[in-house]
């Protein structure tokens, strides 16, 4: 087993999770199985109950974990399913030994973080890694965060205890460009990478991200004074199109030939790049779409990340660029505010939760609906088109979902049993993989392919089934259910060209060299709508 840690430093957002699975990329091209794991400094126990305006969207797992959104980029890049075992959090690692310490784990000892909290974050490394030639860690935050102290710690103690041929430490750190002296800086990454070292750790490779080139004596002045090899700085320069150019732009300064040395690997390059032609397709397209995502959080672009990126790689399939045009979901709530879906290709809403911006989303299902406008909802997607349909096809005009009116007559979308003595809120939701079989002849079982399919859900509200023979009389299929609990998943339309809704959520299962059916399917309805 060998041992790879991300830190990052100066600012966060630097990017190191997209380094991290570009990194994956690269390696798994090589032979290797690779595992990417994130250790976040937060309390949380876990990002679920955080708003999308704190930490961007909450990424699940086929186990039901609720995970940073960097555990998409993981998924996306690389080949492995990841599991809760590959998400942990400082709120994670405390709870664990508090309880221990309340068994008695511990008894007559004093409980410190050295070494206590320190063992534990060893131990969820040591077992987070089996089975694969390499694990990635990356690091939440930035280096000298007093949060993210015990992480460092643990990475010290751990990387003594393996050896330094099994471990390699690489920093993300910023080279600024001051505008008014005209230059690249590299100070703040000196003094990023003096903590780290005064910390106990020495970087192997440094990743610097810039929006301007580095000048050879840039990096040798980085090399002196950071104590890493000229070779071993590397230049991670802003992307031109899209995120899938960073394994290349990775490859081609070395990165992965480094990590490979330095580990002592002998696994050969893999002479086809599958990257290449990602990068191609998005370069090149063939046809250009505008999709409208209506959403409440569409200000910040962390809030639906999966969902956009599951469009790219729709485009990238159908060999078209799609353009999406976020639409304020309150916005719709009057009459003069949907003239802005007039130009639309198609319309995605995707999920979310509260009553904020919910009769928005009404009126954009319903304007799919009427002017034959490809519409793809996403959990809360599936449940305002339910409700609009309800409203205005089967006339119950008070139809609604229990979770905006707890109160309302007709509660076409209801709380599930099994949640109405619920308390808590952190992972109490339905979450994680669900079976789901495709009725015949249906437009989910075409996309698919296949008869019976497997998605992640994260939600409380269900289609309630007493409303089940109503919606199908009047022209809504059920073309997906669960087959152990007769739980609606998928719903379309009968007489449309390309309506359909999910109470899964298909975005976290989508990648850029594999879109997703569901994705790949409405982008081509896009398009053909476009060409009408």
């Amino acid at each position: 087993m060998k041992y790879i840690f991300v830190t990052g430093g100066v600012v966060s957002s630097l990017g190191k999770g997209l380094t991290a699975g570009a990194l994956g990329a690269l390696l798994e091209m090589r032979g290797l199985k690779v595992r990417i794991q994130k250790f976040d400094p937060y309390l949380n126990v876990d990002p679920g109950t955080m708003s999308p305006f704190q930490h961007g969207e909450v990424y699940v797992l086929d186990d039901g974990a609720e995970t940073d959104l960097d555990l998409g980029h993981y998924e996306r890049f690389t080949s492995g399913k990841l599991s809760r075992h590959n998400s942990l959090s400082s709120g994670q690692i405390y709870e664990a030994v508090i309880a221990k310490e309340r068994r008695g784990d511990y008894l007559g000892k004093t409980v410190q973080v050295i070494p206590h909290v320190t063992n534990e974050i060893k131990r969820r490394i040591y077992g987070g890694g089996k089975g694969v030639d390499v694990l990635i860690t990356e690091i939440g935050g930035t280096t000298g965060d007093i949060e993210g102290l015990p992480f460092l710690e643990a990475m010290r103690q751990f990387a003594l205890e393996v050896g330094p041929k099994d471990c390699v430490f690489i920093h993300v750190t910023l080279i600024p460009y001051l505008k008014a002296a005209g230059e690249l800086k590299t100070k703040p990454t000196q003094q990023s990478v003096a903590k780290l070292r005064e910390i106990g750790i020495q970087p192997h490779i440094l990743c610097c991200r810039c929006d301007h080139p580095m000048t050879p004596e840039m990096k040798e002045k980085l090399s002196m004074f950071c104590n890493v090899p000229a070779k071993a700085v590397i230049e991670e320069m802003d992307v031109e199109s899209s995120i899938y150019e960073l394994p290349l732009m990775l490859q081609q300064q070395g990165l992965d030939q480094l990590v490979v040395n330095q580990l002592g690997l002998k696994n050969r390059a893999n002479p086809k790049n599958i990257w290449a032609e990602v990068v191609r397709r998005i370069k090149s397209p063939k046809h250009e779409v505008k999709i409208g995502v209506v959403g409440k959080y569409i200000e910040l672009q962390d809030a639906y990340k999966s969902v956009y990126e599951s469009l790219n790689h729709a485009g990238i399939a159908n060999h078209a660029r799609v353009k999406i045009v976020r639409v304020d979901a309150e916005d719709l709530e009057t009459k003069s505010g949907l003239s802005q879906l007039k130009k639309l290709d198609g319309i995605l809403v995707p999920g979310g939760f509260g009553d904020r911006g919910i009769e928005g989303k009404i009126a954009a299902a319903g304007y799919a609906r009427k002017n034959n406008i490809p519409y793809y909802g996403l959990c809360l997607g599936l449940q305002v088109a339910m409700i609009e349909f309800a409203r205005n096809v089967l006339g119950l005009k008070k139809a609604h979902s229990m979770e905006m009116d707890p109160k309302t007559p007709e509660p076409v979308i209801a709380l599930m049993d099994e949640q109405r003595n619920v308390v808590q809120k952190g992972g109490t939701m339905r979450l994680g993989a669900y079976e789901c079989k495709l009725k015949p002849g249906s437009l989910a079982r075409r996309a698919y392919g296949t008869d019976s399919v497997s998605e992640r859900h994260r939600h409380r509200y269900e289609v309630n089934n007493d409303y089940i023979a109503r919606f199908e009389k009047a022209g809504m299929i059920i073309s997906g259910w669960n087959p152990k609990r007769g739980l609606v998943e998928i719903a379309e339309l009968k007489d449309h060209p390309w309506f359909l809704g999910v109470q899964c959520h298909p975005e976290f299962q989508s990648k850029p060299n594999k879109a997703h059916p569901l994705f790949a399917s409405f982008i081509a309805a896009a398009i053909k709508n476009q060409k009408k």
